[in-house]
């Protein structure tokens, strides 16, 4: 820390808010005004602050972002993906920040997919677009659509170069490589074609950034003359737009937190009125995939864990029963090929496959042998094949590539993730670590599950030092994964956990249920538990345990901040939903009318409100011995906005000033932080060498 930069100081101007006959006073709302002057001084102020504080860490920094970078094969090449006559598949190349999008035609006889594992361009390869090019001259780059049309003609993709999450739509002819004067601004994720590729469908947002419109647009016509499909007026709704694996429908995805509603226009009449598969109902939930003569239906209605049905493609109507709610195994997906389906499902908290022949018998779960692992359906366009393609990863074993034969039960390794020798020389061993799945013992008495992974032979007895990830919301599941940037932690002697909170989805709807709404301060209460079960368990120690969570798990942080300051050392907050209240009392501000569903309406009922008010972290800032606090935030960040974790910080160093708070900027980024890989890798060796640094071994 140099004696040049000052703390910082962000000046208070009482703001009054009155909800339900209380009066809270906001003194740092003054920072929800992004083109003030001051605002963005105060951000560069704070960054200042936080180069200063960490100054001494910069040698770290740089040998973690090294250890990253040379345990990752640089230069790389994807699994190619079939889709009708190419291969398509991404490179990535040493020094460059994006990756490369190509294909490559098809051969005569061959089946599997070429591989190269130098990561070398393929024989015969096409470049379709190259994302360095694309961000050359830009602080920020992110593509949302990348939608190649059934004929393998025409190539819809949408760029950002803010981080908003606001995408400009554009056409680029594959067979002369021109771009189509089309260009389309605001756009959102999502794009479907007609089946002749003449008609592209696409989605736009409103003023709070909800996805409420889907388009037509005719290919080389002027997108003034474009065609509303659907405009949705509750606000509680998004939509989305997307076309069946079998090319012969269009699918108008309308949903709230609670409702669905799913629209389809028959591909090769793209101009035709859209029919409703189902109307909305409150509280019943569906989606749909294209079968043959049928339409398959996954769904909640008197099935909690969801169960699979099917009505005609022709007329949809009343749904018949395929396969029937089993509490406790939850449904999550159903993808359809010719002559087989593949369902996704969880069970004791872990993901797996489920093979249904069609006309057959009653299919097969596919095995893994991990007692902790992760799997699902990775990309498979081609609806009329005997194999589908796999994705694994567990804690300890890195993203794996396979593919399925649906009739033989084959399985084939086509590519593990490479992870090059580390500082010492030596090659990634699996058998060097070891995952262990804990339980934890809530408040209520519900057992809470914890995943951990840590270097074979780590002491058990509270000296290891430990970092503990947790979400906990919108039923997202923290399903094991590998890093390889976990990897330096876990070499220094870390533990790392990850604590299967209520909010989460990892043991089924219910588990979603039981920490949301008025249940919410369960995923709190659950973390802490968690972190104090590692504790008594001599997995760590309190002065030795670091928290990390992102965005609602970012409001975790805070909460547990407040509800358990001594039971940590350091707190990581990224994107941190720390004036949650506040937000979704403003019906103007982006997902607030969406999250009602969620979080509950404080604006319409007085007990929502103080239930809110009393766990919220920035309503909750006491004048408590806290951990050292690190959050992170981007400027352009459209799902939590950067004042939230600005304005914490800002009341933190006024309310408990005798702690250590650093609050990090990122001034041309969105949600998901710097979009180059390189920018991520030290982003996290930031990150990292701060969680070391807490630990004294930085």
């Amino acid at each position: 820390m140099t004696t040049e930069t000052p703390v910082p100081v962000a000046r208070q101007v009482p703001t009054e808010r009155v909800h339900h006959g209380d009066t809270v006073v906001d003194e740092y709302a003054w920072l929800a005004t992004k083109d003030d002057p001051e605002t963005i001084n105060y951000l560069n102020a704070e960054n200042a602050w936080t180069e200063a504080r960490t100054a001494h860490l910069s040698g770290v920094r740089t040998e973690l972002f090294e250890e990253i970078r040379r345990r990752t094969q640089e230069t790389d090449l994807s699994v190619p993906t079939r889709k009708g006559g190419h291969w398509y598949y991404t490179r990535t190349v040493e020094g460059r920040q994006y990756g490369v999008h190509c294909r490559r035609a098809v051969r005569d006889g061959e089946t599997a997919p070429p591989i190269s594992t130098d990561g070398a361009p393929l024989d015969g390869e096409e470049i379709l677009l190259d994302g360095n090019l694309l961000a050359e001259g830009h602080d920020f780059f992110a593509m949302g659509a990348f939608d190649v049309s059934p004929d393998g003609r025409w190539l819809a993709y949408s760029t950002d170069f803010s981080g908003d999450e606001r995408f400009t739509l554009r056409i680029k002819d594959l067979d002369t490589g021109e771009l189509l004067p089309d260009e389309i601004p605001g756009t959102f994720y999502g794009t479907a074609w007609s089946a002749d590729a003449s008609v592209l469908c696409y989605v736009t947002v409103d003023e709070a950034w909800r996805p409420h419109r889907v388009w037509r647009h005719v290919v080389g016509t002027a997108t003034a003359d474009d065609v509303v499909v659907h405009s949705e007026d509750d606000e509680r709704f998004w939509v989305g737009v997307e076309l069946t694996r079998s090319e012969r429908f269009i699918l108008i995805d309308i949903a709230s937190k609670l409702t669905s509603e799913v629209r389809v226009i028959p591909a090769g009449n793209p101009t035709g009125e859209p029919a409703v598969i189902a109307p909305r109902r409150q509280g019943v939930e569906y989606s749909v995939e294209h079968h043959g003569h049928r339409f398959l239906i996954l769904h909640n209605d008197g099935a909690e864990d969801f169960a699979l049905a099917y009505t005609s493609a022709d007329t949809p109507g009343d749904w018949v029963p395929l396969i029937e709610h089993s509490p406790g195994t939850r449904l999550e997906s159903v993808d359809a090929f010719a002559d087989h389906l593949v369902v996704t499902v969880r069970s004791n908290g872990l993901t797996g496959l489920r093979v249904l022949p069609v006309g057959g018998d009653d299919g097969h779960n596919i095995e893994f042998p991990e007692p902790l692992h992760t799997v699902g359906l990775d990309a498979n366009p081609e609806y009329r094949t005997g194999r589908v393609r796999l994705r694994y990863t567990s804690l300890v074993t890195p993203d794996s590539v396979y593919d399925y034969d649906l009739v033989t039960r084959e399985m084939t390794l086509l590519r593990r993730r490479p992870v090059l020798p580390g500082p010492d020389g030596r090659a990634y061993q699996p058998e060097d670590y070891e995952q262990h799945r804990d339980w934890a013992l809530a408040d209520d008495g519900t057992k809470v599950p914890i995943s951990l992974v840590c270097r074979r032979g780590t002491p058990r007895d509270g000296s290891a030092p430990c970092v503990i990830y947790g979400y906990g919301s919108y039923e997202a599941s923290m399903d094991p994964w590998f890093s390889v940037g976990r990897l330096s932690l876990l070499d220094r002697g870390v533990v790392f956990a990850v604590a299967h909170v209520r909010g989460g989805g990892e043991l089924g709807r219910r588990w979603y249920d039981q920490g949301k709404m008025l249940a919410k301060k369960n995923t709190f209460t659950d973390f802490v538990a968690c972190a104090r079960h590692l504790a008594k368990a001599g997995w760590t120690a309190p002065d030795r345990l670091v928290a990390r969570g992102g965005s609602a798990g970012g409001l975790l942080m805070g909460a547990v901040a407040n509800l358990a300051p001594d039971a940590f050392t350091g707190i990581v907050a990224q994107v941190p939903f720390v004036d949650a209240l506040s937000t979704i009392l403003d019906p103007s501000l982006p997902l607030t009318v969406t999250e009602w569903e969620e979080w509950g309406n404080p604006l319409a009922d007085p007990e929502v409100y103080a239930y809110m008010k009393s766990y919220t972290p920035y309503e909750n800032v006491a004048a408590l011995d806290y951990p050292a606090i690190l959050a992170m935030t981007s400027l352009n960040d459209t799902r939590v906005l950067y004042h939230e974790p600005a304005k914490w910080i800002a009341r933190l160093r006024a309310v408990a000033p005798q702690g250590d708070y650093l609050l990090k900027t990122e001034m041309e980024a969105g949600h998901g932080g710097p979009s180059g890989r390189y920018d991520s890798w030290r982003e996290e060796a930031f990150v990292n060498a701060w969680i070391l640094d807490r630990f004294g071994r930085a």
